[in-house]
């Protein structure tokens, strides 16, 4: 059911409009998607947009700008909340509140198929078989845990080609943070016996765990084995401190806690992670809010965009607390719960421990909000006094800087990273894999990723900057202005960054290139020298580092990638499978090249004349 008309005539549109569920979309000028919302009742729901009653400024905007309404009417108020949930994703509405976070969360995976099962980091699908534990808030709580468990039970974490095929001890043994199962140095009775105290710390079971450490100290006691009584009374004391680091809750807690903050136009939402009782960890997203006017609309929002996404559907909690009673608490619960396969609560008002995490989640939340705000008004500074040094008419909205990142002219990288006000524009950062130039000649460099950037450009992929950084001197910089130049693209004030002679941060000389249409050899560069306190120099310092270190990270990939495919593909008669052979066997081409001759031909289908030249071709790089 469609109506457009040049101004929107609401009293026609909702005489027409169904009383039953589902969802609207507010529509513009050429039929851009403004807004998504669902509804128990679409007509109250709509009518409510063009009440006589004032509507708060943020809403208003949204009405003078609608042309249309689309509607799609579901069976129940849970099928509308979840296609109107695909559909925000799907289209990204201006005037929805936006979570742009799609990444999955990390977990510790246990194996069940080796007679030795190995501990090991886990992101994506769970195809796997063996146990997992999380979900972990970031990669760095599930280091953290893995780190404890290595040095307390010592559950082996290598990967399985190189554990199949040792010989001897590796370091991890030699630091005791591994009881070497890989070269039966542990019975598999024993080794189990590790690994099942492993699960139930894992499992939140700490409390059963230190109890029955405690009983098997005192047997060993007893028995006279001072020495295992030392290795239980020493993990005894490991499983103390941790657990007196941590909130925790008696029982196994599986729960979120989810506070927000609310400021002009952005949100604040924090999140704690309890998982069987214990603090995992907590993380923050900031939304953009642009017609909520309080926490409890964002909350609103918030929790079915990020429940009801993709990728979600094995990381549910049992619990999700917030601090205040939301209105649809019963049909979130539903629509979650449907999607996790079990029930999911949704509460508010808790008491005890409980309640100490809302306050911490809260006070997070506004804390975080506050140090947001106060970057983007310190950004937004340094954007003002990059306008007056540069003697821009008007504000900058859009700076990209290249840098170029190799080694020895191996794996030329170019990066491109765009700010704006807000800061890093990551979704719009480029790389480009520099290819057929002379190896070191970063001049031919620059010039290629600026033209297979701006080429894309002139072609709409994207925004033209107002402002172009370089990261290098005159040569680069005259690359730059010449292929603007050729590719016809005006109006972009070019920058080059070049080092000072003590080629240290805040001695930095600015090398501005006219603003000229006009064919000329003279190139004209303006030499500006700023003070290393100025708030320009830093923002084009902070700059010119992150496209340092997108490009040298791009590089790395690229010169590690090649390192490892190019070391055995030189090797002639060494093929596809042999060099299968090879790494399954000595599990890394590191091991590979330290084998001898006699270790090499030990390998399925590698004879002796194969092997000898493999070594040859790895000791002769």
């Amino acid at each position: 059911m469609s109506i457009t008309t040049p101004a929107f005539d609401s009293k026609s549109f909702l005489k027409g409009l169904t009383q039953r569920p589902g969802i609207y979309q507010m529509l513009g000028e050429n039929e851009s998607i403004l807004y998504i919302g669902k509804a128990k009742n679409l007509r109250k729901r709509v009518a409510s947009y063009f009440s006589k009653s004032k509507l708060p400024p943020k809403t208003q905007a949204l009405v003078n700008r609608i042309i249309s309404i689309d509607v799609t009417v579901t069976e129940t108020e849970i099928e509308a909340l979840l296609l109107e949930q695909n559909l925000i994703k799907q289209n990204l509405p201006p005037y929805n509140i936006l979570l742009r976070d799609d990444k999955s969360y990390p977990h510790i995976f246990l194996s069940d198929k080796d007679q030795y099962p190995q501990l090991s980091f886990h992101r994506g699908p769970k195809r796997k078989k063996g146990s997992y534990f999380g979900p972990f808030p970031n990669i760095h709580a599930v280091r953290e845990s893995m780190t404890f468990l290595q040095k307390t039970f010592k559950v082996r974490q290598c990967e399985d080609t190189f554990f199949k095929n040792r010989s001897r001890p590796c370091l991890q043994y030699q630091i005791n943070r591994c009881t070497a199962p890989c070269v039966d140095l542990i019975s598999p009775a024993d080794y189990q016996k590790d690994v099942g105290y492993t699960k139930m710390f894992l499992d939140g079971k700490s409390d059963n765990l230190i109890k029955k450490f405690e009983e098997e100290m005192d047997l060993s006691s007893k028995n006279l084995n001072f020495e295992n009584a030392a290795l239980l009374r020493d993990q005894i004391t490991a499983l103390r401190k941790i657990q007196a680091e941590q909130i925790v809750e008696s029982g196994n807690g599986n729960i979120d806690v989810v506070a927000t903050a609310h400021g002009p136009a952005q949100g604040c939402v924090h999140i704690l992670y309890i998982r069987q009782g214990r603090m995992m960890g907590s993380r923050t997203f900031y939304p953009r809010v642009p017609l909520a006017s309080s926490p409890l609309e964002i909350l609103e929002d918030f929790i079915p965009q990020y429940y009801l996404r993709d990728g979600s559907k094995s990381d549910f909690p049992k619990e999700i607390i917030v601090g205040m009673a939301l209105d649809s608490h019963e049909l979130l619960s539903s629509a979650i719960s449907a999607l996790a396969g079990y029930k999911v609560d949704i509460k508010s008002g808790v008491r005890s421990i409980r309640a100490k995490w809302v306050k911490l989640a809260e006070k997070t939340a506004t804390q975080n909000l506050k140090s947001l705000i106060a970057s983007k008004q310190n950004l937004l500074q340094k954007f003002e006094s990059l306008k007056g040094a540069l003697s821009l008419e008007e504000l900058p909205a859009r700076l990209e800087c290249f840098d170029i990142s190799h080694s020895s002219g191996e794996a030329t990288v170019g990066s491109c990273v765009v700010f704006d006000k807000n800061g890093p524009l990551k979704s719009d950062y480029r790389r480009f894999n520099i290819k057929d130039i002379t190896a070191g000649d970063d001049y031919a460099a620059m010039e290629q990723a600026l033209s297979r950037r701006y080429k894309r450009l002139q072609e709409g992929e994207d925004k033209l900057p107002d402002i172009l950084l370089i990261d290098g001197g005159l040569g680069q910089l005259k690359k730059a202005v010449d292929v603007l130049k050729e590719l016809g693209v005006i109006g972009v004030q070019i920058v080059g960054v070049a080092k000072g002679k003590t080629r240290k941060a805040g001695f930095e000389t600015l090398l501005l290139a006219p603003q000229s249409n006009e064919e000329s050899k003279d190139y004209n560069f303006k030499e500006l020298i700023l003070g290393a306190d100025s708030a320009a120099l830093l923002l084009i310092q902070q700059i010119r580092d992150e496209a340092h270190r997108f490009a040298i990270t791009g590089h790395r990939q690229q010169r590690d990638k090649k390192r490892r495919a190019s070391t055995l593909e030189s090797v002639e008669g060494v093929g596809a499978k042999r060099r299968r052979e090879l790494l399954r066997f000595f599990g890394d081409i590191n091991e590979v090249r330290r084998a001898s001759v006699a270790e090499l031909s030990r390998v399925p289908n590698i004879s002796n004349k194969v092997a000898e030249a493999i070594y040859s071709a790895l000791h002769n790089e």
